[in-house]
Order: structure tokens, then sequence, then C-alpha cells
């Protein structure tokens, strides 16, 4: 969409912005919070260009990280399980436990949560939600860590809790992983951007081949994007561009 058809309060935001340059992390962060504009607490977001083919079953990524500040929002966590499970996942905190009732319930249409967990016991059942919960990407599934056996449930949901974030390779081969919320203070989303560009360097695939990651952007839900210089945002992970 081009900046002319806009909203005035976007476009006021966007002037603030140097598109002819890329800004360090700190300097990122502070422009985003000065620039949001919307009425609500919005989502800081990164977004990352990678150097991979998304149709090469070798160049995938997918992997999970746990932000130190978390996200400043509460996840609806949903548990497939059952027998003595039920009880685990219900003393972890999770807002809603269920087997058979909770999967027809949901073949019915409901949705009603952010988070899908499942013991490996269930995933027999689950997996015909597959249509269903894949699309909005709620499925759960080994590589995110949402299946799990009845002795680490208890861990997996008090991860989500705290921030347990998802990131993965999208058909355009970029990365969209939010980092927090722009009433965070500066050090605070700095601390969450660094987890996870340290989290996406160790999914690095074996089938990667020449610049891992290309670019880098950060914007809030109703902002202009931010380019950030890649040297030293790959620094933070202790990483050269």
């Amino acid at each position: 969409m081009a900046v002319a058809t806009r909203g005035k309060k976007y476009r006021e935001a966007i002037k603030q912005m140097d598109a002819s340059r890329a800004y360090s992390p700190q300097e990122a962060v502070e422009l985003a919070k000065k620039a949001s504009y919307a009425k609500f607490d919005e989502t800081v977001e990164l977004h990352l260009r990678m150097g991979l083919d998304p149709r090469s079953a070798d160049q995938q990524v997918r992997g999970v990280v746990i932000l130190p500040h978390g996200l400043g929002k509460k996840f609806r966590v949903l548990v497939f399980t059952q027998g003595e499970a039920v009880k685990i996942a219900e003393e972890a905190g999770a807002d809603y436990v269920g087997g058979d009732e909770i999967i027809k319930k949901i073949e019915d249409g409901w949705l009603d949560f952010d988070i899908a967990i499942a013991t490996q016991d269930m995933m027999g059942k689950v997996g015909k939600l597959g249509k269903i919960l894949g699309r909005r990407g709620l499925m759960p599934n080994p590589k995110a860590g949402t299946v799990t056996v009845a002795a680490d449930l208890s861990r997996v949901i008090g991860e989500t809790r705290k921030g347990r974030v998802e990131f993965r390779l999208d058909r355009s081969a970029i990365i969209h992983v939010p980092l927090g919320k722009v009433s965070f203070e500066v050090n605070k989303l700095i601390d969450n951007l660094t987890a996870i560009i340290e989290a996406v360097m160790k999914a690095k695939p074996s089938g990667s081949k020449g610049q891992y990651i290309k670019s880098a952007f950060m914007s809030t839900t109703m902002g202009p994007g931010i380019k950030l210089d890649l040297k030293s945002t790959l620094s933070l992970a202790g990483q050269a561009a």
C-alpha cells in the first residue's frame, strides 16, 4: 500500500524515519516506541528475510524461544490429554483441558484459545484436526515443542505462560516473530530481540548456503517497518553479518 493512501498518523510516523539508513537495535526500538500512534499497546515485531528456499526440505527453519520478558499478554492455553495428565495440566494453569469432548467442540467451530499443546498419546486423535488447526498455526507439533509427554507437561505450560514463542520460515522465506509490547522498556525489548536472534541462528538448517539472514526489519502492529543494521543486530548473539 502506498504511503499516500495511508492514514495521517501513519504518514506522520514514517516522517520520523530515514528510509536510506539502517538502524542499530537500540535506535530501532527507541524509534518504534516514539513512532507508535495507536490507542492500544501495539506489539513490536521482528521480520527476518532469510537466504533460504522454502521449497527445499533441508532449508526449513522452525523452533521456539523463551522470551526473557515475555510478550506482555495472557495466552489461552488448551491441552489435549487424558487420564492422570488432566490433573497435571489443570494444576499447571492450562485454561482448557480434555480429549474427545474438546476435539468434538473444535470440529463444531470452537477456537477460543491461542496455543494448543498435546501429550503424545493424544496425537492419533488430534491429527484429524489438522485441516482446522493447521491453517491457523494452532496444530501441536513436536518440532515446536507443543507435543510432549505427561512428565514434561507442567514445564511446557509454564514456559508458554512466560513467553514461549514459536518461529518458522514462511512461503516467502520470511520469519515473523513478536518481540513484546511498545510499553516495554527499551532494554527489555533488546533482551527479547537478542533471545530471538540467538534461537534463529541455532536453528540454522544443514541445507543453508550463502547468507543465512539477508535483512531484518522491526515494526509495530500499525507502524511502518524500520530497517535494522544487520551487523549490529547479529552481534547481539555474537554473530557476524
